[in-house]
């Protein structure tokens, strides 16, 4: 029933949360996306615009945070959740929040970052998400496993790496994570985000 409530991007995210946290323990989760389900909220307004009743589920949807309730139901977890949406900086602010919670205590925080292309009538918007995607990953205070290091800095006006075509900017981050690569630098507006690993 869930499934079929639920749209692509809703469907990704879950799928993403569910792999990475599995049947693993409850812990915070930080689900971050730049636009959220923006589709949906696009078809309400076309909707009100037409006179036309809404659908009060649909409207429970299109909220932001929509997409972590949905989770924490469906596995009957209560523990705390954020919803983060910060324009091209969504990823870095999504990892500060799981610092956070780290600090405050938590063992480890699972984060969701999730996005899709926006819909017709925004497509002309700068900052446009390439392709719809959905990955998470598990974070933890530091211990025998890799070390990592997130650090912001005044812009000098360098544009970031260009990244293979077709490929959504948020997964130069997953990229970095996953691989040996030393240091990832993004410039966004007027901030430099510095991802270091340990060696």
């Amino acid at each position: 029933m869930m499934r079929r409530r639920v749209d692509r991007l809703g469907r990704i995210a879950l799928q993403a949360a569910y792999t990475c946290q599995a049947d693993g323990p409850a812990c915070p989760l930080v689900f971050a996306s730049r636009y959220g389900d923006m589709g949906r909220s696009v078809d309400l307004l076309e909707q009100l615009a037409k006179s036309t009743p809404l659908s009060p589920t649909s409207f429970s949807l299109s909220v932001h945070n929509a997409i972590g309730g949905l989770y924490s139901i469906a596995r009957g977890d209560l523990t705390a959740q954020s919803a983060v949406a910060a324009g091209a900086e969504t990823v870095e602010a999504a990892f500060v929040e799981a610092c956070g919670l780290l600090g405050e205590g938590a063992p480890e925080v699972v984060v969701i970052v999730y996005d899709e292309p926006r819909p017709v009538p925004f497509q002309h918007f700068p900052e446009q998400v390439s392709l719809a995607h959905a990955w998470a990953c598990s974070v933890r205070p530091a211990g025998d496993g890799p070390r990592f290091r997130l650090s912001c800095h005044a812009a000098d006006g360098a544009g970031p790496a260009p990244l293979p075509e077709g490929i959504a900017e948020e997964l130069s981050v997953l990229r970095f994570l996953a691989l040996d690569d030393a240091r990832l630098e993004r410039v966004l507006g007027s901030r430099l985000w510095r991802w270091e690993r340990d060696v």
